[in-house]
């Protein structure tokens, strides 16, 4: 029997297969070589797939999914912790971003509510690219990644209320007013179902299922949460979509919230594959190529006007020039969840057809751009910065700290700390200790102003200018530690530091290896790179449960920061050191049970244990009491905690003797 659905799915992962291979090798998003997939297989293309009411089923349940693994990947009590950027930065992005085109096309003759809705169209950019490019150059840490990270996070929760007002806007209400607050009455409602859950009722739902062990169990439990809560949502009046993330954030809040993410993300994959791959198949060609003048011009300026309304916001939350160009290009796109907001528009007769082209063409042309654009984006921003236009900004930053914070008294012989994150608070904290005079460079004005109320000597800046690094009296400094993660910038000071003076202990931080020789070369005394100390911690920690000896592990630490961590690279030839004959010995904790009258009661003379069993008693946990100091009239009592010694297989034989748990 012929199964229509499943011919046009082996269409569309077939293609797929082989468009995402040629864009892999050319490392490209996934998500352009969805929409080219799309493109190739739908109506305007070769025409292998019509337009089919399955391929919508399966592109909204793509959606649903796409928004409920939204919604668990969403944490409020991470949000609070840049709740300033989500907020202030991403409200001025969204706002201007639909303000600014909504008066331009309102001014062009469009309807108002047309105008405000390709307003909202515009504002938003793609989460999917813009984190896997942050991710790929490991810059999600950096200050220009915190800034997009938050506006993403804030353009991701704003569409839903834009997806609600949408019938309001399409006029689908004789009464506004009412509709509003009908529309407030039910979000309220929905929050207060949200706010139950998670707090009560899931959590338990969970932790029974949970005892179960049933992963079977646990998928359907998550699925079933997802489905009626997008049920409830739907039978009040609300968007299907919008129960999705509800549920979402229902299960976030649970301790459980990882675990459901990573059993629903593989099906998430395969439905939001095919809503892209749905979204290609939408554009026609022809259209697009007999507009494709007036095509590229919109997508050059809506570009360009995102590109600056992004930067912007950067600006206003006190971040120098150099990180809100960065943040602002990295956000130039239209993003994925616009491909949904559009659908809605269309219901609601708020894009023609025309319009309707126009937008798709510009919003696949601005997302195939990103992966050009974005590893030039250093190049740019410098370009940028030596612009006239740049410049007072520039000095502005330069010169004025936020809300009027005082720069660093003089020091001389001190420690200078660029940048108050993690590592920087770790080195004041050491400096405090041993009593090391130091002052501190950090761009981000709220830390700032925090720390310079608690005491701390503390400025405002980016340490890539000159001026700032003049006020931390760096010519007088001791020693530097760079503690920034961006990398091109740690670049930049490390040149500029140099110029000042070539003794100065310069001491990098870095998160990649490929960072040492360039850093050195440039003047760095110390580079020390987060992924090799990680596995230096690491196989410390192993060698010791081997007994190899702490000098032999000191003495190989040291030799390979000493070499730059060429001990740590593919091809270095290893050298081996004495192993310990103790390699093969382990030390065990062992309940006591009430199962063996030779050893339960008895002393240790009399149990024998080193001798029937192959394995050392060296301690004995009795209560609140550890009994270290045993000799041979030590009685062994039931529900003991005895620590032995020995290999392994010596160890397992002796525990099945005293614990009748393990006697089968």
């Amino acid at each position: 029997m012929e199964i229509p659905i499943l011919n046009t799915i082996g269409i569309l992962l077939g293609l797929a297969v082989v468009v995402l291979l040629v864009f892999r090798r050319f490392k490209l998003p996934t998500i352009i070589g969805f929409l080219i997939t799309g493109i190739i297989v739908g109506p305007s293309g070769l025409g292998m797939v019509a337009q089919s009411h399955d391929i919508e089923v399966m592109a909204e349940l793509g959606i649903i999914l796409l928004l409920f693994i939204i919604g668990m990947e969403f944490s409020l009590k991470s949000l609070m912790s840049i709740k300033k950027a989500v907020l202030l930065g991403g409200s001025i992005q969204v706002g201007l971003t639909i303000l600014i085109p909504a008066i331009v096309f309102f001014l062009l003759g469009f309807k108002l509510e047309e105008a405000v809705f390709i307003g909202f169209l515009m504002a938003l950019s793609s989460t999917a690219i813009v984190l896997k490019s942050l991710q790929d150059r490991g810059e999600i840490s950096t200050p220009h990644g915190k800034i997009a990270l938050a506006i993403l996070i804030f353009q991701d929760i704003i569409v839903v209320p834009m997806m609600l007002l949408t019938p309001l806007i399409a006029g689908e209400s004789d009464n506004i007013w009412l509709s509003l607050g009908i529309l407030l009455l039910k979000a309220i409602g929905v929050i207060a179902i949200v706010i139950i859950g998670a707090r009560y009722l899931v959590p338990r739902l969970f932790y029974e299922v949970a005892k179960t062990k049933s992963k079977e169990l646990f998928l359907l439990t998550v699925v079933t949460i997802c489905i009626l809560t997008a049920m409830l949502t739907s039978y009040v009046g609300l968007s299907l979509a919008l129960g999705a993330f509800m549920a979402g954030l229902v299960i976030s809040e649970s301790e459980y919230s990882h675990q459901a993410v990573g059993i629903v993300l593989p099906f998430r994959e395969i439905f939001s594959s095919i809503f892209f791959i749905s979204i290609g198949m939408l554009l026609d060609i022809v259209f697009t190529w007999n507009h494709l003048i007036p095509i590229l011009g919109f997508t050059v300026v809506i570009l360009f006007l995102k590109a600056v309304i992004a930067t912007t916001a950067g600006i206003v939350l006190k971040y120098p020039p150099r990180t809100a160009f960065h943040a602002g290009i990295l956000l130039f796109q239209v993003g994925e969840f616009a491909f949904i907001l559009s659908i809605v528009g269309l219901q609601y007769n708020l894009l023609s057809q025309d319009i309707y082209q126009y937008f798709l063409a510009i919003s696949i042309l601005s997302m195939a751009a990103t992966p050009i654009i974005i590893p030039r984006i250093d190049g740019i921003v410098i370009k940028l910065l030596n612009l006239n236009i740049a410049r007072p900004i520039n000095n502005l930053s330069n010169r004025i700290t936020p809300d009027n914070i005082e720069e660093g008294e003089a020091k001389e012989d001190h420690l200078v700390i660029i940048g108050y994150g993690i590592n920087g608070k770790n080195v004041a904290r050491a400096a405090r200790f041993a009593n090391v005079p130091y002052i501190i460079i950090e761009i981000n004005a709220d830390t700032v102003k925090e720390e310079r109320a608690r005491g701390e000597s503390i400025i405002y800046g980016d340490a890539i200018h000159d001026i700032i690094l003049e006020h931390a009296y760096i010519h007088k400094a001791r020693v530097v530690v760079v503690a920034i993660s961006d990398p091109d910038a740690t670049k930049k000071i490390i040149a500029n530091i140099r110029a000042v003076s070539q003794t100065i202990h310069i001491i990098i931080r870095t998160r990649f290896v490929k960072d040492i020789e360039e850093n050195i070369s440039l003047g760095a005394d110390e580079v020390i790179p987060e992924e090799f100390e990680t596995s230096i911690q690491i196989f410390s920690r192993v060698l010791k449960r081997y007994f190899v000896t702490l000098d032999d592990i000191e003495s190989l630490v040291k030799e390979i920061r000493n070499s730059n961590y060429e001990f740590l690279r593919p091809d270095h030839e290893l050298k081996s050191i004495r192993n310990s004959v103790f390699s093969g010995f382990n030390v065990s904790a062992i309940r006591i049970e009430n199962s063996n009258n030779s050893i339960v009661g008895k002393s240790l003379s009399d149990s024998n244990i080193r001798a029937r069993f192959g394995v050392n008693l060296i301690a004995l946990h009795r209560g609140n009491e550890i009994l270290e100091d045993l000799n041979p009239s030590t009685n062994i009592q039931n529900d003991d905690i005895a620590y032995v010694v020995g290999p392994a297989e010596k160890i397992t034989e002796f525990a099945r003797e005293v614990c009748i748990s393990l006697k089968n």
